[in-house]
């Protein structure tokens, strides 16, 4: 196994250009991820970032299949299903659950048919599953930039929105709050979360960026604003460990990330000081104090 040192120096290796690359977009992605999957955690909806994982697939095959950006191309495939499900799920015959399996299951099912009309299926089709965060091309670290900041300024502008809508739906919307409208952003903001990150860890473990380190921040502190920090901190710093592991050991960088997240939430689980299962254990687990519930930036246990 390589030292920090000798880490960093092959990080400034010209010869090794696509190393720096690959730490880029794995931290960006999972910053990203770790803001946005905060929102996901609140409303209990990880099947939704499940499905929205498989809708982007579509967008992918074809940009693979045309030779362009496999970003731009799962955005647009992601948000097209978003919108599609935003609005069929306003027919209240069926939940928003049943509308989400029919959708997104089909778009994963349209994207193993296209990826299997291109040269190299096999090849192709492990790569877009288990990710590729060493063949990441320049244009696409620009597009994972742009796009990441765009979605961190609107989460950002949002914030008390989302927040309202995901404690109480029926509160935001006696509030005149466009629910609608708000869900819809919430879909759209997850699809460009999950696409910039499907090249750093794979279609299939893509979740655990999203959901992972929001859960491990959400056992870790009752304070909304502190889990919206704790959440990208996690993913940012388990990206930067999991990829030196992986260098260092020849192993996946995208199930190293992953396995790294895990590894940071079951510490969170165990020793969390209010949360943790010692703490609940030893009795010192306490509902929060009508001074720290005050306000809309509190998280009050088993909201």
């Amino acid at each position: 196994m390589i030292s920090i040192g000798e880490f960093v120096q092959d990080l400034l290796n010209p010869d090794l250009g696509f190393l720096p690359k690959a730490l880029l977009v794995a931290v960006m992605s999972s910053v990203v991820c770790g803001v946005i999957g905060c929102h996901v955690v609140l409303r209990g909806m990880a099947f939704i970032g499940d499905a929205v994982a498989h809708a982007v697939f579509p967008g992918l095959a074809v940009a693979f299949v045309l030779q362009g950006s496999l970003v731009i191309g799962g955005a647009v495939a992601g948000v097209i299903t978003a919108v599609l499900v935003a609005v069929f799920s306003q027919n209240r015959r069926l939940k928003e659950d049943s509308i989400i399996g029919v959708f997104f299951v089909a778009a994963f099912a349209l994207g193993i048919v296209v990826i299997s009309t291109a040269p190299g299926y096999a090849g192709s089709l492990q790569q877009f599953l288990f990710g590729s965060i060493t063949g990441i091309p320049d244009e696409d670290v620009l597009v994972v930039a742009v796009a990441g900041t765009l979605l961190l300024l609107v989460a950002l502008v949002l914030h008390k929105e989302l927040v309202a809508v995901s404690l109480d739906r029926e509160m935001a919307r006696a509030a005149g709050l466009p629910v609608f409208w708000l869900d819809l952003v919430l879909y759209v903001l997850v699809t460009i979360a999950i696409v910039i990150s499907v090249q750093t860890i794979g279609n299939i473990l893509v979740l655990a960026l999203l959901i992972t380190p929001a859960a491990a921040a959400r056992l870790l502190t009752d304070r909304l604003g502190v889990m919206m920090l704790l959440g990208p901190v996690i993913g940012g710093s388990s990206a930067l460990v999991g990829l030196y592991l992986s260098w260092s050991l020849d192993l996946p960088a995208g199930g190293t990330i992953v396995l790294v997240a895990t590894a940071v939430f079951l510490v969170a689980w165990f020793l969390a000081p209010r949360h943790g299962l010692i703490a609940r254990r030893r009795g010192r687990t306490a509902a929060p104090t009508p001074e720290e519930a005050e306000g809309a930036g509190v998280l009050v246990p088993g909201s």
